[in-house]
């Protein structure tokens, strides 16, 4: 089955490197009125990314956008088709905290200023450049447009964008490892299948997920079409997307693994690829338990093709280590069919400035990840694995142990490496974990396709 890439919005079709694109803003907007609104859209829309392929001519900047369940309202769409959007979506982030695990630190009450109102933030603009001078271009065209239709105000400008590390653009976020590894390879879309990031077949083979685990209006894992709004060309080729502005307490981190490192028999970069089942550079534990191996990292063949299958013990990736929860592969049984069903397409990007491992940092410094996923089912992929898999242990046979990176600790979880016999993988309990990352805002948006946005835009949708 083949896509019509041209309806994709490019951000959903294929997302933006670090390396092509190293910087970005994120402009989040509130929308005046419908009229207004709508003809704001309309002057944009010509400029809107498509998932057409460049063919080797990659634009400067990239101009993308979403809206919440508040901006498709203030846009003036029907109440019939406000109403058949998904309950969660139409709720939004703020609502779901307890489904969610947002409490203590990460409660919305914590939050920056501007998710702190419901419903005020309606739209998202993502805005992508090969430079600083071709995103602030960009950028001012979009303010531009905005004062001449009088259609929105940006609330809030978030930059963001590759970390620069030794005076080069880098894959590392702050807490020191490298990222980007293991989205899913999904039915339609143009890119070259990479083992280990779809689905397996019963004969151990990887294969490209059901595009209806990640585009609204086709199929899924189940044969079956995920819930969406009407009409169907409103939602059809669209998606949805979580925001969450992700603090990272870099100062405890790097304390946590100097301290808990030295009393570790593996030693303190161990210990770090022990939480997350990677090593700094991004070697899988899985694959080399005791050592880095740069080889791995620049296989793609190899990076992410592995299964948790035969380290049902987890003596060389613990059952707790962060990407083992998030994605279980096939550690639940099933050739990994129950987890077919929770994936989700990242988009994050670090924001601020990266500190080295040698100079002093401070826990209220401006270092974190916007974290964006973009999934077919809010409810059935992003929510389940943020309750089920990183607020709680039970899937895993943790209790209620949390993610050790992303799970809201309050200090009194813990984190369990269970090891071997051998000297250089002993067993080990982390107690009392703190808080290594804290919640600052967030919601859910909906991305269209190019045809409803056009229909958005004229005004032209209709629910019979």
């Amino acid at each position: 089955m083949e896509l019509n890439l041209c309806d994709l919005q490019g951000f959903v079709a294929r997302g933006y490197s670090g390396r092509s694109f190293p910087v970005a803003s994120f402009l989040l907007a509130r929308i005046h009125d419908a009229a207004s609104g709508r003809e704001f859209l309309g002057r944009i829309l010509a400029e809107i990314t498509t998932g057409q392929l460049w063919n080797g001519k990659k634009p400067g900047s990239t101009l993308n956008a979403g809206f919440t369940y508040a901006g498709l309202a203030q846009l003036g769409l029907p109440e019939p088709t406000l109403q058949s959007f998904p309950v969660e979506f139409v709720q939004g982030m703020k609502s779901r905290g307890k489904i969610l695990g947002d409490t203590g630190a990460d409660d919305p009450a914590n939050w920056e200023t501007i998710w702190q109102q419901d419903g005020n933030v309606h739209m998202w603009i993502g805005i992508y450049a090969e430079s600083k001078a071709a995103l602030e271009d960009r950028c001012r065209k979009i303010s531009a447009a905005m004062l001449e239709t009088r259609g929105a105000t940006v609330l809030q400008t978030q930059e963001a964008g590759a970390l620069v590390i030794g005076g080069e653009v880098s894959t590392k976020e702050h807490f020191g490892y490298s990222d980007g590894f293991g989205n899913p390879d999904i039915q339609g879309l143009c890119r070259k299948p990479t083992p280990g990031q779809g689905k397996l077949t019963d004969h151990g083979k990887w294969v490209p997920l059901a595009t209806g685990e990640y585009l609204i209006g086709y199929p899924d894992e189940a044969c079956e079409l995920p819930v969406s709004p009407i009409p169907y060309l409103l939602a059809s080729n669209g998606t949805y997307m979580v925001y969450r502005k992700l603090h990272e307490n870099v100062a405890t981190f790097r304390k946590f693994l100097k301290e808990r490192g030295g009393q570790y028999g593996g030693g303190e970069k161990k210990l770090a690829a022990k939480l997350v089942g990677r090593w700094l550079d991004g070697t899988p534990l899985e694959l080399s338990p005791d050592t880095e191996n740069i080889d791995i990292v620049k296989d793609d063949a190899r990076n992410t093709n592995f299964t948790y299958g035969k380290d049902s013990d987890g003596a060389r990736c613990p059952l707790g280590s962060h990407i083992r929860r998030t994605n279980p592969r096939d550690a639940f049984g099933f050739s990994g069919q129950l987890v077919n069903r929770r994936r989700i397409m990242r988009r994050g990007l670090p924001y601020g400035t990266y500190v080295p491992d040698d100079q002093p940092v401070r826990d209220d410094g401006e270092h974190g990840i916007i974290f964006m996923a973009l999934c077919a089912s809010l409810f059935r992929q992003f929510e389940f694995i943020q309750q089920q898999w990183v607020q709680h242990g039970n899937d895993a046979h943790l209790g209620n142990d949390k993610d050790p990176l992303l799970g809201n600790q309050c200090d009194q979880d813990r984190f369990v490496i269970p090891g071997d016999t051998t000297p250089k993988n002993p067993p080990f309990v982390c107690p009392h974990l703190p808080d290594f990352v804290n919640l600052l805002g967030g919601e859910y948006f909906f991305l269209p396709s190019i045809t409803a946005l056009r229909m958005i835009a004229e005004g032209g949708v209709d629910p019979r």
